[in-house]
């Protein structure tokens, strides 16, 4: 079988990431004072997420181009 998850978990952690890094960037910095100890946890977890799709997309796409 021929199945490769990388590139739809790749995709799916990238398109999760850059909504919360957008949420978190431009969201008011208010709401982080009250709830999470003046840390904007939207926009660091948005960067993890963004960062694991995106290397999980790299290794999907240098699969895809490698000769069997």
């Amino acid at each position: 079988m021929n199945l490769d998850v990388r590139l739809p978990i790749g995709l799916m952690f990238s398109i999760f990431g850059t909504l919360l890094t957008g949420f978190g960037a431009l969201s008011d910095k208010a709401i982080y004072e009250q709830h999470s100890l003046g840390i904007n946890i939207n926009l660091k977890w948005g960067l993890v997420l963004l960062a694991f799709g995106l290397i999980m997309l790299f290794f999907a796409l240098r699969r895809r181009g490698t000769p069997r």
